[in-house]
C-alpha cells in the first residue's frame, strides 16, 4: 500500500469513527482524543488530517448535502412519493442529521455563509415541496410535523437497525 493509500485508509477510519461517536454522543461531547482511541491513533495523529474539529464534520455532512440537492432537484409523481425518498434519506443519513439538530443547530438565527443558513435553506425548500405554494393553515401544520417526526425519529432510535425504522417511520409520515 503506497503512503497516499495509507492516508486516504486512515482519514476513512477517522470518518467512520468519527461518525459512529458523533451519532451515540453527539458532536460536543466528542472530542479528537475520543476519536483518536477508537481508530488507534494518537489526537496528534487526527488533528493532522482532520483540524479543527468542525472540518471532520464538514467533511462528514457534505455527501448527505450532495443528497439532499439530489432530492430536492428530482420531480416526483407526487406528494407520497417525495414523502418517501424524504423518509429513506433521512434515515441513510440519520448520524448527520443527529449532528445537524443537536450540535449545529440554531438555523433560524444563523449568520449568512454559515453551516446554519445552508441547513435553514435545505430545511425550507423541504418544507415548500412538502406543503406546496400559499399552504393552507392544515397543509403548513402537517409539513411541519412531517419534519418534525422525521428529525426526531431519527435521532431518538439511533439505537435501532435502519431497516426497522425506515418502513415504520414511513408509514407515519405518510399518515400525516
Amino acid at each position: 500500500m503506497t503512503t497516499l493509500e495509507q492516508g486516504r485508509d486512515t482519514r476513512t477510519r477517522i470518518l467512520a469513527a468519527a461518525r459512529a461517536l458523533f451519532a451515540e454522543r453527539g458532536y460536543a461531547a466528542t472530542s479528537l482524543a475520543d476519536i483518536a482511541a477508537a481508530v488507534g491513533l494518537t489526537k496528534t495523529a487526527v488533528a493532522y488530517h482532520f483540524h479543527p474539529k468542525d472540518t471532520l464534520a464538514a467533511e462528514l455532512i457534505a455527501p448527505c448535502a450532495d443528497d439532499m440537492l439530489a432530492l430536492l432537484g428530482a420531480d416526483f409523481a407526487d406528494r407520497r412519493a417525495f414523502v418517501t425518498a424524504l423518509v429513506a434519506f433521512t434515515v441513510r443519513h440519520r448520524a448527520v442529521i443527529r449532528l445537524v439538530m443537536e450540535d449545529l443547530g440554531g438555523a433560524d438565527d444563523a449568520p449568512p455563509g454559515s453551516p446554519g443558513e445552508a441547513i435553514r435553506t435545505f430545511r425550507d425548500e423541504i418544507f415548500a415541496k412538502l406543503a406546496g405554494p400559499d399552504p393552507s393553515r392544515e397543509t403548513r401544520v402537517r409539513g411541519w410535523a412531517v419534519l418534525g417526526a422525521l428529525q426526531w425519529g431519527v435521532v431518538q432510535t439511533m439505537d435501532l437497525p435502519e431497516d426497522s425504522v425506515l418502513p415504520t417511520l414511513t408509514a407515519a409520515a405518510l399518515a400525516i
